[in-house]
């Protein structure tokens, strides 16, 4: 019985684990109002920043209309997209991972903040 219960509460553990490696969109919601005075998320403006609607699976520095900084240029001028892994990596520090970027942000320290904030942006379309 004890076994049992262990395997149980480990399986449960686990289950949620998971889970939140998908992130929380509803969480992300309320973590991106520290990014919305400079982005938009859920219409196609650029503010301070670009609009970040779309950018999961989007080619880094190519929102049209919007004057990116030569490092942020620099950095996807070889095609990189701003995938999950990517973006994670970036929202973490992005001074450090694009040195000379405009963005003044200091980047999320945990992690689970990282995740919600991506599964918000995934899930972000026009006219929310």
């Amino acid at each position: 019985m004890f076994i049992r219960a262990i395997l149980t509460t480990l399986c449960l553990w686990l289950a949620a684990g998971y889970a939140h490696a998908d992130g929380d969109a509803v969480a992300g919601a309320l973590i991106f109002k520290k990014c919305g005075a400079c982005h938009t998320a859920t219409e196609a403006l650029n503010r301070v920043g670009p609009s970040l609607m779309g950018i999961v699976g989007r080619p880094v520095a190519t929102v049209p209309d919007y004057n990116y900084s030569s490092a942020m240029m620099s950095f996807g001028e070889d095609g990189k997209l701003w995938d999950e892994a990517r973006l994670s990596e970036y929202l973490l520090s992005p001074k450090s991972m694009v040195p000379g970027t405009k963005m003044t942000f200091a980047g999320l320290r945990k992690p689970a903040d990282i995740a919600d904030l991506i599964a918000y942006l995934k899930t972000a379309t026009a006219a929310q």
